[in-house]
């Protein structure tokens, strides 16, 4: 219990973050539907909210060594604030995807000084008991902030006033706590070739994972009311496939523990394909079996980063897994900065399935990639534990480095 409480600040603080940062991409898609934004209008801010997100990671550890952990996370948290009041203040889309930059931007980098204080703060005893319970926090979070958008009415200065209040909150664990601040780590290399040369496939499968996950969060609110969900109803749908992803965690990581990673990804790239067929077809029986295809979903393509990252470190010495971490980074970071623009540029000219067919197509090239990989070299018979990663900062392979030692 001692543990549990002298991390509250920082579990509190994620648990605030997620709210606000999650609920803002849902809520921005709904409301471009009413105010008239085209549907590639509404993928741009889900990419510029990717372009924000990558600064972020880049930018954050160097302000942390200028002005420490507190105030730059105070900084961050305002700097999101702030793009979220700006919304109701000038209606357009350009606006809004400057503002999406800001939020994207405020979350990484708010996330990189919590990883930073979290990685300074537990030992090797502790690392593993610290993780779960961040992991299970950024998950719940995630979850509940896709429902916000069922109780937030779209285009309302109340909602985004909301999001900001939330937003602002953030601030107040973290800056009040007792906690002495940590000394501030060595700022990682960008050096997206140690991940190629690691594992090709891994880079490919973080891509992928990229492209999937920002084109369902940012454009799943169009698919879902092109398909006839109510706002309420698109709030399930998304939190469903973010609940499929929690519970695909532990028989996903049992796979990947034992048996050859690069099958894994190729069986379950391709059961999502079969997911997005099964969730195209079933899009008019109902909202019931909209939230299960959509669990569906989220199960077979949520674990897919974690595996990838996995994968990567199998081939990975100790000293490489903190850059490791930040270069898979950059390449999610990468797909999921193109997916949005493409997915709804897609569905605007051929209608609601080209979401699915747009994430099905890219899974089809990485079980191609995956197979010709296969042939070039065999897999390690030595593994790194499979863990759930969440896709937050560059920062995240030192948390996690000292759990991948271990065979």
């Amino acid at each position: 219990m001692r543990f549990l409480i002298s991390f509250a600040p920082l579990l509190l603080s994620v648990i605030l973050l997620q709210l606000s940062s999650g609920g803002v991409g849902p809520l921005d898609a709904v409301s471009g539907l009413g105010l008239g934004f085209t549907k590639a209008e509404i993928g741009m801010l889900g990419s510029a909210h990717f372009v924000g997100f990558f600064v972020g990671c880049w930018w954050a550890p160097r302000l942390m060594g200028s002005v420490g952990h507190a105030r730059a996370f105070a900084g961050f948290t305002a700097m999101g604030a702030i793009g979220l009041l700006a919304h109701m203040l000038w209606i357009a889309p350009v606006p809004w995807a400057v503002m999406r930059i800001a939020t994207g931007l405020s979350v990484a980098g708010a996330y990189t000084v919590i990883e930073a204080w979290m990685n300074a703060s537990i030992t090797n005893e502790t690392r593993g008991r610290a993780m779960g319970g961040y992991r299970f926090v950024d998950l719940g979070g995630s979850l509940a902030a896709q429902l916000l958008i069922g109780v937030l009415e779209p285009a309302h200065y109340v909602s985004y006033n909301v999001l900001a209040l939330t937003c602002c909150a953030a601030i107040l664990p973290l800056t009040l706590t007792r906690t002495p601040q940590p000394e501030t780590p060595r700022t990682p290399r960008l050096r997206p070739a140690l991940a190629w040369s690691c594992s090709p496939l891994a880079v490919a499968g973080v891509i992928v994972a990229g492209i999937t996950s920002a084109a369902f969060r940012m454009v799943g609110p169009v698919y879902g009311q092109e398909v006839g969900l109510a706002t309420g109803q698109l709030a399930w749908f998304l939190a469903s496939f973010v609940l499929g992803g929690a519970l695909a965690q532990l028989p996903v990581g049992w796979l990947a523990d034992r048996f050859d990673r690069r099958w894994v990804l190729i069986w379950l790239s391709a059961a999502a394909i079969a997911s997005c067929a099964v969730t195209v077809m079933a899009s008019g029986m109902g909202q019931s079996v909209a939230f299960v295809t959509a669990g569906l979903f989220g199960f077979t393509t949520f674990p897919i980063f974690s595996i990838s990252a996995a994968h990567a470190n199998d081939f990975a010495t100790s000293e490489q897994r903190v850059e490791l971490s930040a270069a898979l980074m950059f390449f999610y970071a990468v797909g999921a900065i193109a997916s949005p623009l493409m997915a709804s540029g897609l569905i605007e000219r051929f209608g609601p399935p080209a979401l699915f067919a747009f994430i099905a197509v890219g899974h089809l090239g990485l079980i191609i990639f995956g197979l010709a990989r296969s042939r070039q070299r065999p897999t390690r018979e030595v593994r790194t534990p499979y863990t759930y990663t969440p896709r937050t900062s560059f920062s995240m392979g030192r948390l996690f480095g000292k759990l991948r030692d271990r065979p």
